[in-house]
């Protein structure tokens, strides 16, 4: 194919989460002709419309959205009527493009439907750990069954969510990994924000953490670790955005005025000047207490040259290499967080030592370029398939 393929991307979510932030970087300099459909108006749409991409949200989808990761027979039986409605709009549009691209399960649960009825090749774009700490057994066996059907390739973003695909019955020569790429100059060339003097934080050492609030992102690990380190301010970017996030996110600041952290532990909400304040801190830190399936904020952490604290789980072992470019501490241990942070901190020739070559691999292996050759070379061969 001489042209490149026209594609529509389709997402259920407008939230702004790692995956959306994904295919906004991919769709904005993306050459070919493309779309973008969305199941619900939100910040995601209103990015993709700054940003001249052509995009629309469909309607009817709100039983389809409240279909959770964790959810069971009875809620898909529910969602079907909304689900026939999603389909035939996205079949509407589908007839038209060369390849549908899902960029989340519920996406990709409609859009294999509507691919098959128009004989449009689908790729799934696979962002998630297939578990049991993401998802309901039967939410896992229904997209695996769907993909091994129906999909022309599932793109993952590491070998550990790869695996977990496998692991959990999918066809493997499916799979093609694609690391997540993010814009290297925009994190190296961010002057650092202004928070320092913003939340009154002046010279102290201070960590940050850049991740919606959620149980299983961490947050309260951080805080556990900071009993033991008196000195260190922290800044806690990101919202909730999904269901119990919001409980948890109340938990995560009645904790901390529990803890005595009022003065110390800052929280800064969605914001949109992450490479600033990337580079405002002195240490990034992930801290996801079950396996991430990438780490969008570990790498940006390098394309910083900061500092690395991430946990020794999931796509963070494939970023991060221990001893060489960072630091890994088990899932949870907040003694181990301490102790890294300590570390870092007191051996600042180290820091920057290990920063230096994190920039230099990061550079490499989660750029732009490298992302968007990888998914124009998958989208160009499921093209060449057909529907």
């Amino acid at each position: 194919m001489s042209t490149p393929p026209s594609v529509l991307f389709v997402d259920h979510t407008a939230a702004l989460g790692g995956a959306e932030l994904y295919l906004l970087d991919y769709v904005r300099h993306r050459e070919g002709p493309h779309q973008v459909l969305l199941f619900e108006e939100g910040p995601f749409a209103d990015r993709l419309a700054s940003a001249d991409v052509p995009t629309r949200c469909l309607s009817g989808a709100s039983a389809v959205l409240s279909f959770s990761r964790a959810s069971g027979l009875m809620a898909a039986l529910q969602a079907i009527p909304g689900g026939m409605r999603l389909i035939y709009q996205v079949a509407q549009a589908a007839r038209a493009c060369d390849v549908v691209f899902a960029n989340s399960q519920k996406a990709f649960l409609i859009a294999a439907v509507a691919g098959t009825l128009t004989r449009t090749p689908v790729v799934w774009n696979l962002h998630d750990l297939l578990t049991a700490d993401h998802f309901s057994s039967f939410n896992t066996r229904l997209v695996v069954a769907m993909a091994n059907a129906f999909a022309t390739a599932v793109v993952v973003n590491s070998e550990a969510t790869r695996q977990s695909f496998v692991d959990a019955g999918g066809r493997q020569s499916l799979t093609r990994v694609v690391y997540n790429g993010l814009d290297a100059q925009v994190f190296e060339e961010a002057r650092p924000a202004n928070v320092r003097e913003a939340q009154g934080i002046g010279d102290a050492p201070l960590v940050g953490i850049f991740s919606r609030l959620a149980p299983w992102k961490g947050q309260h690990v951080l805080l556990e670790a900071l009993d033991t380190l008196p000195a260190v301010h922290a800044l806690l970017v990101g919202e909730a955005l999904f269901g119990d996030e919001v409980t948890y996110a109340q938990r995560l600041r009645d904790e901390v005025g529990q803890r005595g952290l009022s003065d110390r532990v800052h929280f800064l909400g969605f914001r949109n000047d992450i490479p600033a304040l990337v580079n405002a801190v002195d240490v990034v830190v992930h801290t996801s207490v079950a396996p991430e399936p990438f780490g969008r904020v570990i790498a940006e952490g390098l394309l910083a040259q900061k500092p690395v604290i991430a946990t020794r789980a999931g796509g963070a072992q494939e970023i991060i290499r221990e001893g060489k470019t960072g630091w890994l501490v088990p899932p949870g241990d907040a003694d181990a967080l301490a102790r890294a942070i300590r570390h870092v901190l007191s051996d600042p020739e180290e820091a920057r030592r290990r920063a230096r070559a994190g920039r230099r691999e990061a550079r490499e292996r989660f750029s732009l370029g490298t992302m968007a050759c990888a998914l124009e070379a998958t989208i160009h061969d499921a093209a060449r398939t057909g529907g």
